[in-house]
């Protein structure tokens, strides 16, 4: 892996301008094709539902295709809660962290400012430019909690394919952590937008100057990166214990010079 902070920002700097620009900018789209044919609350949800579809499955191949090219050169983060998950189990360095919160930031803010250009007035303030919301009878404690989960599953996808070593699925890991992304939006689109993502967030709110309860989008993320990230980490990558020795007679190896028995 490159270590080169400049070389590692502007991959995070890519991946998330991706994320942001497919991802909201499916949602602007979306609503740019349907609009003219929603005349009822039936069609309203059936549209909905497709939409839900394919706004899912953009953010996910959004991810899926930048983590694997350009996953072996930043880590392939594009999110600031998945950085915190790193940082909070000593796996980046503060100042590194910094770079990379830094420019997925503006690599939101970048892709934000563009969709503003592109779209018209009517479908920017329809979406918000695609900022995330909470659905109906959805309070902002409960927009809290379905955000810290959607991470927690996330992060735990990212901590078990492309940091464990013992991940089944190392290789692949921007598929499975794509298709995370997908089945949370899935799930979790209509209630809070299933941002997951503090930089999915503040691209849009920042352009569209959209800020209700902008805090869901913030806090639950980050509390639930870094409650999976630790958790997998005390869990499954804490060093092990020596393995014990013994006489011969027991199968067990005697320890080498210099070594000691497990206590």
């Amino acid at each position: 892996m490159d270590h080169d902070p400049v070389r590692r920002g502007i991959a995070e700097f890519v991946g998330t301008f991706t994320l942001i620009f497919i991802g909201a900018g499916s949602i602007l789209a979306l609503t740019t094709l349907f609009l003219p044919a929603i005349n009822s609350t039936q069609a309203q949800g059936v549209y909905g539902g497709l939409t839900l579809v394919a706004v899912a499955f953009a953010h996910g191949l959004a991810i899926a295709v930048m983590v694997s090219a350009v996953g072996h050169i930043s880590g392939g983060h594009f999110n600031p809660a998945v950085t915190l998950g790193f940082f909070v189990t000593r796996r980046i360095a503060p100042g590194l962290a910094v770079v990379y919160w830094s420019m997925q930031l503006a690599g939101a803010t970048a892709a934000a400012a563009l969709l503003r250009w592109f779209f018209d007035a009517r479908t920017r303030q329809l979406t918000n430019l695609g900022a995330p919301g909470l659905g109906g009878g959805i309070d902002h404690w409960q927009g809290l909690v379905i955000e810290l989960i959607l991470t927690f599953f996330l992060v735990w996808v990212v901590f078990a394919t492309a940091v464990d070593p013992g991940g089944a699925f190392k290789s692949i890991a921007g598929l499975a952590i794509g298709l995370t992304i997908t089945l949370d939006i899935l799930m979790g689109g209509p209630l809070t937008g299933a941002a997951m993502n503090p930089a999915r967030a503040f691209g849009p709110q920042l352009i569209a100057r959209h800020w209700t309860d902008a805090w869901v989008w913030y806090v639950g993320p980050f509390v639930g990166g870094a409650v999976a990230a630790l958790a997998y980490d005390w869990l499954y990558l804490r060093p092990q214990r020596p393995v014990p020795v013994g006489p011969p007679e027991t199968g067990v190896l005697e320890p080498r010079p210099g070594e000691t028995a497990a206590s």
